[in-house]
């Protein structure tokens, strides 16, 4: 396993979603120099589930024309455009056009629909193109896609955005200041602008763009690739193969199916996975649509309320180490890559309660359980920690399973991650957004009873 195509396919993997999470970390700089102020994020979400047209598109082709449709051209064409998107946003993110009455960000609107595009169709592009080469650089394809929210994350940690200071507020009486009990929350300025950052974000869609050449052309990559019997159906001889390796494997990291008995039964679903029954493919896409519908969408909605009752310390710490925790749960998963649909289940469950606890807090918030203490600060971030590690494990043990099963279940997977995620927000966004239902804490004033 060549160190040179583990990185190449990480790089590639954090050219994913590397623009959007960008966008989303920006927002606290972003805002308060464009007319439609903290309503982005709405409209961000909106325009996420639109650029959803793009996965449709591609999955109809795979599903309608199989084989007609290759993946590396259209994974050339959205890169290129990510890396122009991102570079025009650096220079007209702050233009606003007048439409009627009021004035619009439109340039920032139109760029961020063209790289949720990009994004959204990364999911049912990138996945396939990995079916080209062996399956040990997918896991690690898969701690790049982690790092692709963790990477502008910690720039944007580094350039200040979002930092919070504490200071007495106060007040002007009849031309002199009163001191005031009321703590003012004063946001720290940035090291470096707005600009400079989605400049970042072009690099990196160029280093993408670079991964993804060598990953086509570098000769050493060439000696890693897979044979072409995924797309031309011969799947039968490599299951033998698989069959055949998985006896020297332990117990626990077999499929729950035996490969040899499964090779001889009849593909039994409509989704190209012969080795398991229709309701085990029930069970894997529902849990997969369920892990990222809560990653992707539902528990990011309510990351700040549940997280800055208990401080602004405790915001950023949460964030930073729930993206930390994707790839190392990614890493984990190559080592320990166990396949089992029954612990999958029980991990999905285990995750799905500490996402439970979260929603809970960010429901009761301004004052949610243990509030002043030190203890819930600790619960609330450990609790975000092990919500992404197992659930993330539980992807990427998803994704492998799929991989196994050749490249029309990678489309499929990238598809149901897609739709999962989109159910999530459209489920989120009338509660955040519409209703109300959850208030913000003050990150430097809680007024809760002790």
């Amino acid at each position: 396993m060549p160190l040179l195509i583990h990185v190449l396919a990480c790089l590639f993997g954090m050219g994913s979603w590397v623009a959007i999470n960008g966008m989303w970390v920006e927002l606290p700089l972003i805002v308060p120099d464009i007319p439609e102020g903290w309503y982005l994020p709405s409209y961000l979400t909106v325009l996420i589930q639109m650029a959803n047209i793009g996965p449709l598109f591609i999955t109809l082709m795979h599903r309608f024309r199989p084989g007609v449709l290759d993946e590396r051209p259209v994974i050339y064409g959205i890169v290129v455009l990510g890396i122009i998107a991102t570079f025009l946003l650096a220079f007209f993110w702050k233009h606003s056009v007048p439409i009627g009455s009021s004035s619009h960000s439109v340039p920032l609107l139109v760029l961020s629909f063209l790289l949720s595009v990009v994004d959204c169709t990364s999911s049912v592009t990138f996945l396939p193109f990995m079916m080209r080469l062996r399956p040990q650089y997918l896991t690690t394809y898969f701690a790049g896609e982690g790092l692709s929210g963790l990477v502008p994350a910690l720039v944007a940690l580094i350039q200040g955005v979002g930092v919070v200071h504490c200071q007495n507020a106060t007040l002007t009486i009849n031309g002199s200041h009163v001191g005031s009990d009321e703590l003012q929350a004063v946001y720290q300025p940035a090291k470096f602008s707005a600009q400079v950052f989605f400049m970042f974000l072009s690099a990196m869609m160029v280093v993408c763009l670079v991964s993804f050449i060598l990953l086509n052309h570098h000769p050493a990559v060439a000696r890693e690739r897979q044979n072409d019997r995924y797309f031309g159906g011969d799947l039968e001889r490599e299951k033998r193969e698989q069959g055949l390796s998985l006896h020297a494997q332990t117990p626990e990291q077999k499929p729950m199916i035996d490969p040899l008995e499964a090779i001889k039964r009849e593909p039994r679903s409509t989704f190209g996975m012969g080795t398991y029954s229709s309701l085990e493919v029930v069970f894997i896409f529902v849990v997969l649509a369920w892990v990222n519908a809560l990653t992707n969408a539902v528990l990011p909605a309510v990351q700040s309320y549940s997280c800055l009752p208990y401080g602004n310390k405790a915001y950023h710490l949460a964030a930073t180490m729930a993206a930390v925790a994707n790839p190392v749960a990614c890493f984990i998963a190559m080592f320990v890559p166990v396949r089992s649909l029954v612990f999958l289940g029980f991990l999905t469950v285990f995750g799905t309660g500490f996402g439970a606890y979260i929603m809970a807090m960010a429901a009761l918030s301004p004052c949610p359980l243990l509030v002043h203490s030190a203890s819930g600060t600790a619960i609330i971030v450990a609790a975000w920690i092990l919500f992404v590690l197992s659930l993330s494990y539980v992807k990427v043990i998803i994704g492998v399973i799929l991989r196994d099963e050749g490249h029309s279940a990678l489309v499929w997977c990238g598809a149901v991650v897609q739709l999962g995620s989109m159910l999530g927000a459209l489920s989120m966004f009338p509660l955040v957004s519409v209703y109300g239902l959850f208030k913000s804490g003050d990150a430097c004033n809680t007024k809760c009873p002790r």
